[in-house]
């Protein structure tokens, strides 16, 4: 027998899309037949989604087993896939089956309709001609073999195979309705005492009008059901919908129109104005801005020019160009978040096991009840009517106890949940995490990448503005800021270094020229020097000047007063008009003459523009938020002053090493603290581990936030809040559907057995309790897609 418990060493997954299911409690008897394969590490079956996920052992199971079980268990697989390759048009498959199951819900419902009110109109009138009762029988007949036969066939599948489900309930409640009319149709003598009934002259009382109202009313709340369940799905549906259908490539020279599932890797492919990019892929010339919204949940396009990434399913806004493929079929990232959703779907919260361990002996104890109900109105009933009434209460009982409300309670939540998730950009990977994640009480920041962007960015730019700088770009009499920043500039172009890059990104945006530069050298650990305009320069740290021969004195208040704020200084100086000499290398003596101090730039990894607003927004919620970073103290301090100024961050944590942020998790949650950790995924994995709760920020692409228990397909720190709002959200939509469910249930039963009869004289009817059934499982559907807004 498979352990839940544990997987094997090289376990794979299949996800199966199941038909035949008409309740939670078949769900339940297809998990446990597949827990019991050899090489089984975990099987799950979501009603709501119609799948089963199987986690197994290659080397002992196989996935055609796996379907062959299943069927054997009375219910069948809508297409079978290779361990090794996803399901040909599965979402087509699937929606086409819910289809399917629609309009047979809906012819069903139909033709019941139109036979049941002639029954229902003869019973309720009580009006008596000669046969009457036979012709109660042959509509009634028609109704729940033709209408309700499906209930028959799964009452029937589950007693096969020892079990018991709804349609258990329904079908002997039903059936016992039914059968007993029968007797009381061709054999009036044995249910009735009446002189005129045995002699045939009066119609004995029969419930045919029950049957068959029942039955109707149980197709109408399925049929309400399935299309609430649709709905629920909608999320998953929207995206994959996204995808178009066909392609636009070039091989061999030839511009070729194909599937989206017939392209390769480096396929060329070609996307044009108002085009949805069909696969994922790096830009190789052409330019435009595409829409990212249904990855990220970021509405303003993004620009894409050659070299930039592109994903499938976003839409191409303006330009033409081209790109070759790099992640096709499986490996794109709409895939990849399709799978993590669909996974998040299948998992259980832990709030659900109560409602799974009484699913097991409930629909068995309801018939124990309903027994004992039969037994006592029969015995202690009103004399002349004793068994009509303990058979309209043992039905009664049977129907109304149908599990189907406790069943859908968490499945439908979670199933909104992460698909509301999904449209705004955050990755839930399941119930389990939906539920901690509401409990969160501690919000650990990683600082770069996190509460900032992750790249420097200029903050400062203070020429010392003296000195003999030759007319040109860069250089005049009286140094200005911009004057400073393309002297800067034009000496960092030639370097890869991310502060360079800074600078020369400083000068673009500020529209500040850039002139060329000749005779490059990067000094490592220092900066860099060029000649520009005829001139030698220099750019770099305090240690650069020095051995320069550079007075950094004039400018040393600036120097101590942004080092306060963390930031990185990078001093600037030229050769003056009397020296021409080149800076030295680290190697020289320092024995420069001729270089003047124009001036100093600032840098720092500055905070995201929206960081302020979430982490005031995550204290308002009452979370305890602390930042970690490798950066000193200082940094960190003027980071956390930028972000918090009144004090919204608890704690700064600075100057830890990636496995230290473990530590410092671990010890917030040895103090009772449940903590959320917040980072990138990369360098943040230990302490993303040992969070309660991972939470990783991306860009959509890096589905390598594979790590973390929450994944922020967008990088902005709103999404945490998000995140936790939304967990918290399900989670109290989830205890709702329970305690809804449950005290329906309870409430009900007694009702139904009418144990406050002797105090009120209410005993429900089973017309009644099939209505209250119904609206039982709707109401929970409904409760679960307010979630959607």
């Amino acid at each position: 027998m498979g352990d839940p418990n544990q997987t094997p060493a090289a376990a794979e997954a299949v996800s199966l899309p199941v038909t035949g299911m008409t309740c939670a409690a078949c769900a339940a008897n297809i998990e446990r037949a597949l827990k019991k394969l050899p090489g089984v590490g975990a099987a799950g079956v979501n009603y709501a989604t119609n799948r089963a996920t199987v986690t197994f052992d290659p080397a002992v199971l196989t996935v055609p087993a796996i379907v062959e079980t299943i069927r054997d268990v009375g219910y069948d697989v809508l297409a079978q896939g290779s361990r090794d390759s996803e399901f040909e048009n599965i979402e087509d498959l699937e929606q086409q089956a819910r289809d399917r199951e629609y309009r047979a819900l809906r012819f069903k419902l139909i033709l019941g309709t139109a036979l049941a009110i002639p029954v229902v109109a003869l019973g309720m009138a009580h009006v008596h001609f000669p046969g009457v009762n036979e012709v109660q029988l042959a509509l009634s007949a028609l109704v729940l073999f033709l209408c309700g036969w499906q209930f028959y066939r799964g009452a029937w599948k589950a007693v096969r195979h020892l079990t018991a489900d709804m349609n258990t309930l329904i079908a002997v409640g039903t059936g016992a309705a039914f059968a007993y009319s029968v007797v009381a149709t061709i054999a009036p003598a044995a249910v009735s005492a009446d002189p005129l009934v045995i002699a045939r002259l009066a119609p004995a009382p029969v419930y045919f009008e029950t049957a068959v109202v029942i039955i109707v009313l149980v197709l109408l709340g399925k049929l309400l059901e399935a299309r609430a369940r649709g709905r629920t799905s909608e999320a998953i549906r929207r995206l994959i919908g996204l995808q178009p259908r066909t392609a636009r490539i070039i091989r061999d020279g030839i511009e070729l129109e194909l599937p989206t599932r017939d392209v390769l890797h480096g396929d060329i492919v070609i996307v044009r104005p108002g085009e949805r990019v069909p696969v994922d892929g790096e830009v190789i010339d052409g330019a435009s801005a595409v829409d990212e919204s249904m990855l990220t949940g970021e509405s303003m396009p993004v620009e894409k020019n050659a070299g930039s990434t592109v994903y499938g399913a976003t839409m191409n806004r303006t330009g033409a160009f081209r790109f070759r493929a790099t992640r096709v079929g499986a490996e794109t990232a709409l895939q990849q978040i399709v799978d993590l959703v669909r996974e998040a779907q299948g998992r259980r919260a832990p709030v659900a096991r109560m409602a799974d361990a009484i699913s097991a002996w409930f629909t068995p104890a309801v018939i124990g009840i309903a027994i004992v109900s039969f037994v006592a109105w029969y015995a202690f009933g009103p004399a002349g009517s004793r068994l009509s009434t303990a058979m309209v209460s043992a039905v009664a009982v049977l129907i109304i106890a149908c599990p189907c409300a406790m069943g859908l309670a968490t499945p439908t939540a979670i199933l909104v949940g992460t698909g509301k998730g999904a449209e705004k950009g955050v990755l839930i990977r399941g119930g389990d995490i939906l539920e901690r994640a509401a409990s969160v009480t501690t919000v650990v920041l990683d600082k770069t990448g996190t509460i900032t962007s992750g790249m420097p960015e200029v903050t400062d730019c203070i020429p010392l503005g003296a000195g003999d700088l030759a007319p040109g770009a860069g250089f005049a009499p009286n140094g200005s800021a911009e004057q400073l920043l393309a002297l800067a500039a034009s000496v960092e172009f030639s370097s890869e270094h991310p502060l360079a890059q800074a600078i020369v990104r400083a000068a673009k945006a500020g529209h500040v020229p850039i002139v060329p530069a000749s005779q490059f050298q990067a000094i490592p650990g220092r900066g860099a020097s060029a000649t520009v305009e005829g001139r030698k320069v220099v750019v770099g740290s305090e240690a650069l000047m020095r051995e320069s021969g550079v007075d950094t004195g004039p400018l040393a208040g600036e120097r101590a007063r942004l080092t306060v704020l963390g930031r990185t200084i990078m001093f600037v100086a030229s050769a003056s008009a009397s020296s021409g000499r080149p800076a030295p290398a680290p190697a020289d003596d320092g024995a420069a003459i001729g270089f003047v101090l124009r001036g100093i730039l600032a840098l720092a990894d500055t905070p995201r523009p929206e960081a302020r607003a979430a982490i005031t927004r995550l204290h308002a919620m009452g979370k305890q938020v602390v930042m970690l970073t490798g950066d000193n103290e200082a940094t960190a301090q003027a980071i956390a002053k930028a972000v918090a100024p009144n004090g919204e961050i608890a704690r700064v944590v600075a100057g830890v090493l990636p496995g230290r942020k473990a530590d410092e998790v671990k010890a917030l949650q040895a103090g009772g603290r449940v903590v959320a950790m917040v980072g990138d995924g990369i360098n943040d994995a230990p302490a993303l581990a040992q969070a309660d709760i991972g939470i990783a920020m991306g860009s959509g692409t890096d589905v390598a936030l594979q790590a973390a228990d929450i994944a922020l397909m967008r990088a902005d720190l709103n999404g945490v809040a998000d995140a936790i709002e939304l967990s918290g959200r399900t989670l109290r939509i989830i205890r709702q559907n329970l305690f809804w469910a449950f005290f329906y249930n309870v409430l009900g039963i007694p009702l139904a057995a009418g144990a406050f009869y002797p105090w009120t004289g209410w005993q429900l009817s089973p017309m009644i309790a099939a209505a209250a059934m119904s609206f039982s499982s709707v109401s929970v559907l409904a409760n679960s897609l307010r979630l959607r807004r």
